[in-house]
């Protein structure tokens, strides 16, 4: 259970202002040319010894991924810092409350991982649906500039660095790192084939790295507090606090930054009131946006909310986007309507995933409403498995993901449907609602 004393995030519910003098009382910009002092290597060994894992999904130790960084950049080929502010993923919002309420902490975040990577510059891609937040992104920039805390002798360092704010269109193959990339260069948002990889020939062909808003804002508190107190935080391997997003079917929705470990039942009777008509309401999660296979209420219970706790069951914590569905939701008309999503955001560019989605989402439409044979099913099974892992990005693997968590769990239910509609028997839901 996380103390009010150890939330890194203060103002996440944006009781207090997002200005730069209300950040700073709040502890951020607090000496940063002292951590800066650090120095490069110092300051990414200490991140490594925090645990600090990836928050935007494939949990990829962050020291780690930085240290992948050039040592000696060249002003004919300089390093950059990429932050992922394209929150696409359905259930996923926890950048949003970052960038609305406490976006000096992400600026400071931007330049101190840029230091440490040697980096000229910082670009934040943002979802071009947040409109709000970019003009709250670009204003508290300008105020950081205006400050010195950034451009030339950042924060009196010696050090230049430059932090640009880029508005995407609406995109979610763009959340792809290298899409991301292409994207920023003006192209048109599709991944490219990896190696090689961006920390080699990234934006712009120059060394690159791409991380998660959560993932950089969280980075001057580590090293103000130490890596030892992050640590303390979540089983090994899964170590630090975690912004959760709850939504569905509990009593009272919210964002909130939690230990991670935590048990799913303890999240969701400490933060939201429990689950709609009571916990036996309760069907199944989708633990970490939708990209994540669902798992049953009984198998998630007393599950911790973590990266190994959850691949244990199947399923994975993602950007720990919590998803709860209770036993009043069509499961199967759920993730059909997520295939649709996959099918719709897919950018064209692999055959198995511009074909396949399209294909997965009119069989999972017929699943729905019963007009299939069962041998469909195993056949929807069958084409998942030729989908995963054989396109260039995730997007295959993250639409396949769904449709094989239903599957896996809720085969009965959609046989039932098949059998009755078969028979004559009960209408579809669909029908019954018209």
């Amino acid at each position: 259970m996380l103390q009010d004393k150890d939330r890194i995030f203060t103002n996440l519910y944006g009781y207090q202002s997002w200005h730069l003098d209300a950040a700073r009382a709040r502890g951020a910009w607090d000496n940063t040319k002292a951590l800066l002092e650090l120095g490069p290597d110092t300051i990414i060994d200490r991140i490594k010894a925090s645990g600090l894992r990836g928050r935007g999904g494939a949990g990829f130790p962050t020291g780690m991924k930085w240290s992948f960084m050039p040592k000696n950049p060249t002003p004919e080929r300089p390093s950059f810092l990429v932050i992922n502010a394209d929150e696409s993923e359905p259930g996923s919002c926890k950048d949003r409350e970052i960038i609305r309420h406490d976006p000096h902490l992400l600026i400071e975040g931007a330049l101190v991982a840029g230091f440490a990577m040697r980096a000229r510059a910082a670009y934040i891609y943002i979802r071009g649906e947040y409109i709000r937040e970019a003009e709250t992104l670009f204003a508290a920039v300008a105020e950081a500039y205006a400050a010195g805390l950034l451009g030339k002798n950042a924060c009196g360092s010696g050090y230049d660095f430059d932090v640009f704010v880029h508005r995407g269109a609406g995109a979610y193959i763009c959340g792809e790192e290298t899409a991301m990339i292409e994207s920023l260069e003006g192209k048109k948002g599709q991944p490219r084939l990896k190696p090689p990889f961006p920390a080699g020939a990234g934006l712009y062909g120059c060394p690159t790295t791409v991380n998660n808003v959560e993932s950089i804002a969280v980075a001057p508190t580590i090293l103000r507090r130490g890596p030892e107190w992050f640590a303390s935080f979540g089983n090994e391997n899964n170590k630090g606090t975690k912004l959760f997003q709850i939504s569905g079917h509990v009593n009272k929705p919210c964002v909130v930054e939690e230990a991670m470990s935590i048990p799913f039942r303890e999240l969701i009777e400490k933060h939201c009131g429990g689950i709609r008509g009571g916990w036996d309401n309760l069907l199944a999660v989708i633990p970490g946006g939708s990209s994540v296979p669902l798992v049953p209420a009984a198998q998630i219970m007393d599950c911790p909310m973590d990266f190994d706790g959850l691949r244990a069951l199947g399923s994975g914590l993602g950007t720990a986007a919590v998803i709860v569905m209770d036993k009043s939701t069509d499961i199967v008309r759920a993730i059909s309507r997520l295939s649709y999503f996959y099918k719709h955001e897919s950018c064209g560019q692999c055959t198995p995933c511009r074909e396949g989605t399209g294909w997965m989402w009119r069989v999972m439409e017929r699943l729905r409403t019963g007009d299939a044979d069962i041998s469909e099913i195993d056949t929807l099974q069958q084409v998942t498995k030729q989908v995963e892992g054989h396109t260039i990005c995730a997007l295959g693997d993250a639409a396949a993901w769904p449709i094989q968590g239903l599957i896996r769990h809720f085969r009965p239910e959609i046989e039932r449907r098949i059998t009755e509609r078969k028979s004559g028997g009960i209408e579809t839901m669909q029908e019954a609602a018209e």
